[in-house]
């Protein structure tokens, strides 16, 4: 049962993997009125992607557009965020990596879209991983990519106006 109300306009949606974050977050949205678009960040680089994009697609179900967009999610955001619509990013962290893969500014991109945020009409829930509860990670470009996260899960729950936490399927509101 979602925790979310009408009242929150934005959510941040965070767990780790397979902790259950992108249905909850489209059990959120799923009831709401009007137009469901999904904004996709995955690529399908190899066959597990390939299915886990599969899956994700068979559960939404008619009801959601899907709209691809790997690097410019704040376009994306602004060409889709409607007050009729209500839009899931799924995820952040696989935009990230992305970012990272074509040598993007991360802190310019995460400026660009936290900037973005208060502008959006609609309800918008993005999903992110929760990457850095685990160990430190051994190389140089996993550290990299764990500190680019966690600086951008903070950056986007201070701007949003809700953060759920899911663990084993489990949601902790813990914003506000």
């Amino acid at each position: 049962m979602p925790l979310s109300t009408d009242m929150m306009r934005t959510t941040l949606v965070m767990g780790g993997a397979r902790s259950g974050k992108s249905r909850y977050a489209e059990e959120l949205l799923t009831a709401a009125d009007g137009a469901c678009v999904y904004i996709a960040t995955a690529e399908p680089r190899d066959d597990e992607m390939a299915a886990r994009i599969r899956e994700h697609q068979a559960r939404r179900g008619d009801k959601w557009r899907t709209v691809e967009q790997q690097l410019d999610l704040v376009a994306a955001l602004q060409e889709n965020c409607r007050a009729d619509t209500a839009v899931l990013v799924d995820c952040l962290t696989l935009w990230l990596a992305n970012l990272m893969a074509a040598s993007r500014d991360i802190g310019e991109e995460t400026g660009r879209l936290v900037h973005a945020l208060p502008g959006l009409e609609g309800r918008l829930v993005l999903v992110s991983n929760e990457v850095g509860q685990g160990i430190v990670p051994e190389n140089a470009l996993a550290r990299e990519y764990r500190d680019h996260a966690g600086r951008l899960n903070q950056a986007v729950a201070a701007a949003v106006d809700e953060v759920v936490l899911i663990t084993a399927g489990l949601p902790l509101r813990i914003k506000p």
